[in-house]
């Protein structure tokens, strides 16, 4: 039977980061993916936001990694060539109440670390953007956008490179503590680690159930976020980025417009709780809902400038609004959970990797990497 010194469960953008890091340190280093290629589920059916972090509270993990992730990100895609751009943000508000949320919402990303925060006009908005309809706006400068697939590809190529090995169609079915490590069984066989690594993204509870930890109580739900697509004629109607206010529910930033890095432009994501974690397709939301939505940014829009497009799954750690209890606010924003396991410290336990996990992908690898030395000292 192979012994790894690391196997990394879940070969999304996470968990090739995390495969990148610890390859430059350690050899025998694993990436188990259930699927037939990696990144094909959250990783890479997002919206290719390179975040800035100004939307978590401060001090979260959230808003520490996804500062620091937005740095290494930049740093990453210049040096291996992973399609990308840093065209800033424009987060809009259409009152005078919006415009205090921003200020708001400026006041939290200064105190995250985010540089460059600008309240501007309408003047200026219609500068950046001239078929925006917005009164105020906050211009963040640091946001970009990025190619989700490239990004996956170019971190599992680099930690290859590096000695880790990258396995496919290789689904975990079972997982037992062994002494000084953990035996995992997969379709594609079994191997022991001295340290395992839960980076499962939508599946992590799965994971760390087949383990027997109490850690597999915080319950991933899925929430289905869909994409519609502006027509070719159209898609000089938006430059870069631009978001509306945030909901005071936060379960999501709302509907966007995402100039994409091959010139196509985005509008999504929806925030939906579903049943099934593989359901992307099943009752789509109506073309003429997502342009009722997007008509607060974009007046001109009609049914007819939209096509339907991808959607996404984002593995939550907040229950829907009906299985929350009295002490759960319906406003509560959940941070990631990255921790060694109180039973098992021989396993690092990643769970609710949702927004932003992308843009906190090398960032989360850093952390890891720490605990990860901890255990192979």
């Amino acid at each position: 039977m192979d012994r790894a010194n690391v196997v990394i469960v879940g070969g999304g953008v996470v968990g090739c980061a995390i495969a990148r890091a610890l390859s430059a340190r350690w050899d025998d280093i694993f990436v188990l993916e259930a699927l037939p290629k990696i990144g094909m589920a959250t990783s890479t059916r997002n919206s290719g936001v390179i975040h800035s972090g100004i939307y978590y509270p401060p001090d979260s993990l959230k808003a520490k990694l996804c500062v620091r992730g937005n740095e290494l990100t930049y740093e990453f895609c210049a040096a291996h060539g992973v399609p990308h751009r840093n065209c800033g943000k424009l987060v809009v508000a259409a009152s005078t109440q919006e415009a205090n949320d921003l200020a708001g919402l400026m006041r939290n990303g200064q105190a995250n670390g985010v540089e460059g925060l600008r309240l501007i006009g309408q003047p200026e908005i219609r500068e950046r953007e001239p078929h925006v309809a917005a009164t105020y706006a906050l211009l963040v400068p640091s946001t970009g956008i990025l190619s989700a697939e490239d990004l996956v590809k170019a971190y599992a190529r680099v930690a290859g490179d590096s000695g880790a090995n990258i396995v496919t169609n290789a689904k975990v079915d079972r997982i037992e503590a062994v002494p000084d490590g953990v035996r995992v069984h997969t379709a594609a066989g079994e191997i022991e680690t001295r340290c395992l690594v839960n980076s499962a993204g939508l599946f992590a509870d799965e994971v760390a159930g087949l383990l027997g930890s109490k850690m597999a109580e915080h319950r991933i739900y899925p929430v289905r976020g869909e994409y519609c697509e502006l027509v070719r004629a159209r898609q000089d109607w938006v430059r870069g980025l631009v978001y509306p206010v945030p909901h005071h529910l936060r379960m999501s930033l709302g509907v966007h417009l995402v100039k994409t890095v091959w010139g196509n432009v985005l509008l999504g994501p929806t925030a939906h709780y579903i049943d099934d974690k593989n359901d992307y397709e099943r009752n789509r939301e109506p073309v003429k809902d997502f342009a009722q939505a997007a008509r607060q940014l974009l007046p001109e829009l009609t049914v007819a400038d939209l096509v339907q497009s991808y959607s996404g799954i984002r593995p939550k750690l907040a229950p829907p609004p009906g299985e929350r209890d009295g002490s759960a606010s319906a406003n509560a924003i959940t941070d990631f959970i990255i921790q060694r396991d109180p039973e098992f410290p021989q396993v690092v336990q990643l769970m609710g990797i949702e927004s932003p996990g992308l843009t906190s992908a090398p960032a989360i690898a850093e952390f890891v990497k720490e605990m990860v030395g901890g255990i192979l000292a």
